[in-house]
Formats: C-alpha cells, sequence, structure tokens
C-alpha cells in the first residue's frame, strides 16, 4: 500500500514541534502544545466533550478489533470504578504467532532514521490528542480518576511525556553523526583514509506492563521512547485498564500503515482473567526491553527474571514531608491537603509520611505543638472535602478493593486524627469514594516503625511524630535508602534544616520540593522541566524521562569501509 502521508508532509507537520520540544528540555522552562482546558478542543478534527463521550459510549459492549496476527481469542472484563462493567472485549495473542510478525518491519523502521521515527510518532501523538475527550472518558472509568484528573493528567500531561520522550530519543541517536570521513596523518605516506556510517539498531521488542492507575501517564514514557529508537512495542495493559492503552495502540497503528511501514511495529496482549501473561512475555527471548508500574514484588521479580531485557521499573516507595516551620502556615497547610486528597491518594508521588517534631513548629501564626499541626492539617483537609460535590471531583473513585481494605486497616494502626468518609456519588451511585485518613504515630516506637515504613497506596497519611529536625532528616535519609521515595516535601524556614534535608536528597538521590504553599503540589510534575522519580532509589531504576531513560533502547552500529 502505497503510503498517505509522506515524510515532507509529516516534517512540514512536526519539525516546529519537535524543534520546541528539544529546546525546552534544554532549558527546563514551561511549555505545552497540548491544551490543559476542555473547550480547546472541537475544532480542527478534534471531537469536543459530547462528541468524546459518545465515541466513548459506543465502544462500550463491542468487540475491539485491531487486525494484528496471532489473535486465538477475544478477552475483556473491565468494571468502571465508578460501577459500570464496560463489555469490551480485545485480541488474546498467540505469542508464538504475534512476535515474529512485531520484528518483521523493524528493517524499514530503522532504516528510515531517527527524524522519520520522530515526525511518525508525533503524528501518532496528535491523533491521540484530538481524542483527549474520549480518551478522558476511557481513563476514567479504568481508573477511577474524577473527570478532569482523567482528562488532564491521561490526555495532555500523558501526551506531554510522550513527547518528552521522543524528544529525549531523537537527541540521543542525533549525538553521532551518520557518516564520517576519518583521516589519520601517516607522515611522508599517504593518510589512512577510511569512510564510516553509523546506524542506530533497536534492541528487539520492547514489552509495555500498562499500570491500574495511570495507564497512559505512566504508558506512553516507554512506548514512544522505544517506539522512535527504532523498537517495535508490544502494549500488555492493565486488565483493570485496557481501553485507554487499546486506543492507543489503535491510532498508532493506522499512522504506522499510512506512513507506509508495518502497523505491527505496535500490537496490544490483553490477558484472560487471572493468566499473568506479562510474567510468560517478560522472559520470552525476543522481549529485549520492559517498561514496567507498579507493585515492588513484580518490578523486583522483572529485574532478577528478565535477564535478557533491558528492564525500566518504577516500583513503590514511601513519600515523605518534613514539616519543621513555616512563614504561611495556612498556605503549607492547604497545599498538603490537597496533596493528600488528590485521587485518593492513588498516586505513586502521594505524601505518606509527614515527619512533625514532637515539640511543635515554629510559624507566622505562632508556635504550633505537634497536636495542634494534625488537628489543623485534618480541619483543612475537611474543609477542601467538606462539599460532596467538590469531593467528588478530587478524590475520583477507589481503584479496587484493596485500596480500600488497605485504609480500612490503617484506622487500627494508631491514634486517628482524621477518620475517613465515605462520599456519596449522585452520578454513579457504586462508586466507592472516601476521604483520607490521618493517623497519629510515635516515630521512637519498634510498633510505629513497622506501619510507617512500610508503603500504605491509597488515601492514607501517617503523622509521625520526631523528636527534633535532625532527628526527622535521619529518618527521612533512612527511608529513601531503605524504601525508596518518588518524591520529597519539606517546609522549613531554616537554612540549616534546608541545607540539611537537601543534601540527605542529594546523597540518597531523591527529588525535593521545599514550602510549596501555592497551586504546585509535592505529587505533581511538569513534563520538559520536571524528572519524575530519579533512578537512583529503591522506588524506581529510571527517570521520567532523561537521557538514560532512552539511551540503551539502541545501539549504534558502525560500517566502515577503505577509502
Amino acid at each position: 500500500m502505497a503510503a498517505e502521508l509522506t515524510a515532507h508532509q509529516l516534517i512540514a507537520k512536526h519539525r516546529p514541534t519537535l524543534d520546541q520540544a528539544l529546546e525546552t528540555i534544554r532549558t527546563r522552562a514551561y511549555w505545552s502544545p497540548h491544551p490543559e482546558h476542555p473547550k480547546a478542543y472541537g475544532e480542527n478534527g478534534s471531537l469536543s466533550l459530547p462528541e468524546g463521550k459518545a465515541a466513548f459510549d459506543a465502544l462500550q459492549g463491542t468487540r475491539f478489533d485491531l487486525g494484528q496476527p496471532g489473535t486465538d481469542d477475544w478477552v475483556g472484563g473491565e468494571v468502571s470504578p465508578y460501577g459500570p462493567e464496560l463489555g469490551i472485549t480485545y485480541p488474546h495473542p498467540d505469542i508464538d504467532t504475534l512476535l515474529p510478525a512485531m520484528r518483521a518491519g523493524m528493517r524499514a523502521w530503522r532504516d528510515a532514521g531517527a527524524e522519520a521515527r520522530a515526525m511518525v510518532s508525533l503524528e501518532i501523538l496528535a491523533r491521540i490528542s484530538a481524542r483527549t475527550h474520549e480518551m478522558a472518558h476511557a481513563v476514567m472509568h479504568t481508573s477511577g480518576q474524577a473527570f478532569m484528573m482523567a482528562f488532564q493528567a491521561g490526555g495532555p500531561h500523558a501526551q506531554d511525556r510522550g513527547l518528552e520522550a521522543i524528544a529525549y530519543a531523537y537527541v540521543e541517536q542525533s549525538r553521532t553523526p551518520d557518516t564520517a570521513e576519518w583521516h589519520k596523518p601517516q607522515g611522508k605516506r599517504d593518510p589512512l583514509t577510511l569512510n564510516k556510517r553509523f546506524t542506530p539498531v533497536a534492541r528487539g521488542i520492547s514489552l509495555l506492563i500498562g499500570c491500574n492507575t495511570f495507564p497512559t501517564w505512566n504508558g506512553y514514557p516507554g512506548l514512544f521512547a522505544s517506539l522512535a529508537t527504532g523498537n517495535p512495542v508490544l502494549v500488555k495493559p492493565h486488565p483493570r485498564a485496557v481501553l485507554p492503552l487499546a486506543l492507543t495502540v489503535r491510532i498508532a497503528r493506522e499512522v504506522l500503515a499510512e506512513a507506509g511501514f508495518d502497523p505491527n511495529l505496535v500490537c496490544l496482549a490483553a490477558e484472560r482473567p487471572g493468566e499473568g501473561i506479562a510474567k510468560t512475555l517478560a522472559v520470552r527471548p525476543e522481549i529485549k526491553i520492559i517498561d514496567y508500574t507498579g507493585s515492588s514484588s513484580f518490578g523486583d521479580w522483572l529485574e532478577a527474571n528478565a535477564r535478557q531485557a533491558q528492564v525500566y521499573t518504577e516500583k513503590a516507595g514511601v513519600n515523605t514531608v518534613v514539616v519543621d516551620s513555616t512563614d504561611d502556615y495556612k498556605g503549607m497547610l492547604a497545599n498538603l491537603a490537597f496533596s493528600l486528597s488528590l485521587y485518593s491518594g492513588q498516586m505513586c508521588t502521594t505524601p505518606q509520611n509527614l515527619l512533625i517534631p514532637r515539640d511543635g513548629i515554629r510559624t507566622d501564626a505562632g508556635a504550633k505543638s505537634y497536636d495542634e499541626v494534625v488537628a489543623d492539617l485534618a480541619a483543612s483537609v475537611n474543609g477542601l472535602l467538606g462539599d460532596d460535590a467538590r469531593a467528588n471531583g478530587i478524590l475520583g473513585a477507589l481503584v479496587n478493593p484493596d485500596v480500600k481494605g488497605r485504609l480500612e486497616a490503617a484506622a487500627g494502626l494508631g491514634e486517628v486524627a482524621l477518620p475517613s468518609r465515605q462520599v456519596a456519588n449522585p452520578e454513579f451511585p457504586d462508586a466507592v469514594v472516601r476521604t483520607p485518613v490521618i493517623v497519629k504515630l510515635d516515630g521512637a516506637k519498634p510498633d510505629a516503625e513497622a506501619a510507617y515504613l512500610s508503603e500504605c497506596f491509597g488515601p492514607v497519611s501517617f503523622a509521625v511524630a520526631v523528636d527534633s529536625a535532625a532527628d526527622a532528616v535521619e529518618l527521612l535519609r533512612r527511608t529513601v535508602r531503605d524504601k525508596g521515595a518518588m518524591t520529597v516535601g519539606a517546609y522549613t524556614t531554616s537554612e540549616e534544616v534546608s541545607a540539611a534535608v537537601e543534601e540527605a536528597c542529594l546523597e540518597e538521590c531523591a527529588q525535593l520540593s521545599l514550602n510549596l504553599t501555592g497551586g504546585v503540589y509535592v505529587n505533581q510534575t511538569a513534563a520538559f522541566s520536571d524528572f519524575h522519580g530519579s533512578g537512583g532509589n529503591p522506588a524506581a531504576n529510571a527517570a521520567l524521562c532523561d537521557g538514560a531513560f532512552v539511551a540503551n533502547r539502541f545501539r549504534v552500529v558502525e560500517i566502515r569501509k577503505d577509502a
């Protein structure tokens, strides 16, 4: 089939976007080509809000045919955290048929070069962006995010992360020139002369193991980093969150075919209930790259057993905030309250442990005891979530019963400073919506340590009483070293304490946010500017996104000839 999208068309359309992305990852400034507001969509081929909802509704109860080879069954079973069954079935792969078919298009994709791969990848992102409203509903009804968060995090913010990965991939592949003439002087004799050609060569099939909570935000960096560096990508979604990544795969296959490439460069691997296909795929010799977001136990298993693959993991950590002092007490409380509440704490970046000196802290509102700080934070959360309509818009729904179980069990771990309450959702009466719980623990007691040094994923936070700011910094250091952390926060007006926290984070390799009191929160990161995770502590072995995240997805092969 003749290509409908020519290289010239794609370069004219997308090269300016790539150039701006390249400049922005250099300057670390704010920039995004993907609008955050729902009203920005509905023109120039993009779906409006009603059109996106209609498109999502039309998918329910259907067979999601991708036309990929090796389909031996149709599987599904997604149930929205808001209640409804989606009723969509997806192709189940015969791995022995699918994997060889995915490799068949690698040569043409390699020979196209880094710029062409970037342009095709950007066209895929552009098509995804045009369907942001449809994707928002797909993310909402598989992850439990409230609509606006699903729209922003599952749409433009995820697309930004994908674009960021494409930009880094292009930088790393372009670091070496395509060709070079090499001359070595030989004195009176003629120089030695060689013509050299350098080609980025993909490792092989890349396996993306998707997560339940952020299928696109966490999935797009690995997907586009691998695709843009020449690797086919097999997308294995979480069984509760297939639809967002299935839509992504469908769009990618359409664009690849229109650009004259093999659509099997991107395929889907949905699984039967309890099948555990990720474990089978992860050790196949054809799989050379793995991207994974999820539990530490399976992440550790992948790192230990998928020896043939380059494995990138984002696992679990215990995120910590040191509360020493503040010159904006009200702002600190409001910022922390929102951070604890957003998406019911179901983010890998949500703070869990709040380390507060037992003798209290200094603030612009006067000295505050440990008990006062905890009580005031609880009141701030209650004020934020007191109205059920607003609470639903912030909390979303609990993504699975395990989160609910941890939330209910947390109340038995110590003195409850803020009990969780049930929030009714009139639009979705079956949704499980809960406000956060805050539990007071004494950091000096060994039985408390077992609680606060274990990740309790969900709307659970521990207010840990410590002896001093120095004690808090030491506990922070130990927590990051032993358990890992995706984020660290601190509030202090002391230069000495600030320096101690910064040094601990530098030595233990953790990303730090200091004195956030406005509209930026410790559990949010901006593409092109912020690094998500560091890759330097047990929470993750990679950062989204830096050069290390893409550079080892390909190797450079040199061919030299005597001139």
